[in-house]
């Protein structure tokens, strides 16, 4: 069986029924430098991963940080809007357990936890990856 001739027959069938319409990126070039810019052992790894949405600990990491940090710029946001500085422990008894001020500081130790995780993260990369002379 030619294997070519059925993907390319499989691929006209789906683009005469229209089903590669709409797709991310359509009709923009492709950027592959970030691809060719790794040696070239490593390419099918990292697409893999990449294709699995598989990411390093440290963007992890990073995501889980930003994602704090809206968290706690949402929580703080809503307390201004509802009249509250955060320090006001009168307009908290509508507020479930735990209170707003216990949910505030607790999310701002698990953001000083992440970027201590990061920071060591980051430190043991360093000593991983010894740095080249450009």
């Amino acid at each position: 069986m030619n294997w070519t001739k059925l993907a390319e027959d499989r691929i006209e069938e789906a683009i005469a029924n229209g089903e590669f319409k709409d797709l991310p990126g359509q009709g923009r070039p492709l950027d592959l430098s970030e691809y060719f810019a790794l040696p070239a052992t490593e390419r099918a790894g990292a697409a893999l991963l990449k294709n699995a949405n598989v990411v390093p600990p440290e963007v992890q990491l990073l995501k889980e940080i930003g994602a704090l940090e809206e968290a706690i710029r949402s929580a703080e946001s809503g307390a201004l809007a509802d009249g509250r500085n955060g320090t006001d422990r009168s307009h908290t008894s509508h507020r479930s357990y735990p209170s707003y001020e216990e949910r505030l500081t607790r999310l701002r130790e698990q953001l000083q936890e992440k970027r201590v995780a990061f920071a060591l993260a980051m430190e043991r990369r360093r000593r991983r990856e010894p740095r080249t002379l450009d």
